[in-house]
């Protein structure tokens, strides 16, 4: 099967998936093969907060529709132009799938099938459901790409080389159980946001995006803020209020209400607005309904330290105060070309 052949199956992918959103979706009949996939597709994101109860139709639709936004033939083909893949033998690659956010694993199964190897997934107990759909759309669209994808239930068996996601506890295992196959094994990262306090109302508002968006689940999600020393968490406070109703959310609610107690017990100094804490605390990874802070003084001291801390760290959130840093709002759309944990999974896949 060409390479070409399967580009043109994810754009037919992408153009599917651009018919839904949150407010008004919208069926298009010129989408290919709408008349078997559209409703069952609307009633599985309806459902999918009954299999995963962080998975609410806002989040799911919000996946969805950047999904949609990265399945273009322009931005497949910008990205899949770096790479050679015409000498590639044919691989059965083995995916570990987290499913912490709907579609996390979608990239890897991507890159995947677009490099020419076979996929072997074994999906998340939280996240079973989005991807064997959006698969069984790809191959109704070309049925010769079902050749090239396997779910699993079991024990992952018969394969070449794996990428597994995972924390780091589970990382550990997957390094001892695959360390006679080439892998790409991840593991626990968080996104930090340097402040100045110069910063827009606007700038803040789209902070919480990075912040709230899948109630925080994300390893691009800000868990971590470096303010100056001094710093007044006001405006901070006043922007983030727009993203207020994330209380009504009950496991959100639940996380919120037990770490609350959790550190006012252990007698940490908390600012709250009843919907969020904010802890001062040197670590990256914070609770679901926190984020921690430190302050600082020199901003080139936490450049270093974040050099240093490099294999801790997914984005880096500023407004252009350090090279490669992500404007606010955006951690959670990536382009095809950004890769998890920096590893160029294509680059991974054209050598094994």
């Amino acid at each position: 099967m060409l390479q070409k052949e399967k580009i043109n199956a994810f754009v037919e992918l992408g153009k599917f998936l651009s018919q839904f959103s949150l407010d008004n979706s919208t069926k298009n009949e010129a989408v290919l093969n709408n008349n078997l996939f559209y409703d069952d597709f609307i009633n599985l994101i309806e459902l999918s907060q009954s299999h995963n109860g962080w998975f609410t139709p806002e989040q799911v639709y919000f996946a969805i529709n950047s999904w949609a936004e990265a399945l273009t033939e322009e931005n497949l083909n910008n990205w899949l132009s770096n790479y050679d893949f015409s000498n590639v033998q044919p691989k059965t690659v083995g995916l570990i799938l987290a499913g912490n956010i709907p579609l996390v694993g979608f990239h890897d199964f991507l890159s995947v099938i677009v490099s020419g190897h076979k996929v072997l997934v074994k999906t998340s107990s939280n996240d079973q459901k989005l991807l064997p759909f959006l698969s069984n759309y790809l191959i109704s669209v070309n049925p010769e790409i079902g050749d090239y994808i396997t779910f699993t239930d079991g024990k992952l068996e018969n394969f070449d080389a794996v990428i597994a996601t995972g924390s780091n506890n589970t990382a550990r295992y997957f390094e001892f159980y695959f360390k006679d196959k080439p892998s790409i094994i991840r593991k626990n990262r968080n996104s930090v946001a340097i402040l100045t306090g110069n910063e827009s109302h606007e700038d803040l508002v789209n902070l919480g995006e990075d912040i709230f968006r899948y109630f925080g689940l994300g390893c691009r999600n800000v868990s971590k803020l470096f303010v100056p020393k001094d710093y007044n968490f006001e405006n901070f406070f006043k922007a983030i209020y727009e993203y207020k109703d994330v209380i009504f959310y009950e496991k959100y609610s639940n996380n919120y209400d037990y770490n609350k107690a959790v550190f006012l017990m252990s007698n940490f100094k908390l600012l709250d607005n009843e919907f969020l804490t904010i802890k001062e605390d040197t670590s990256y990874s914070s609770p679901i309904s926190s984020v921690f802070y430190e302050n600082y003084e020199d901003l080139d001291e936490i450049k270093s330290r974040l050099e240093n801390d490099a294999d801790q760290i997914q984005c880096i959130v500023s407004k252009d105060l350090i090279s490669g840093s992500i404007q606010f709002g955006q951690t959670q759309k990536p382009n095809l070309w950004d890769y998890a944990d920096n590893v160029d999974t294509l680059s991974f896949l054209q050598q094994i």
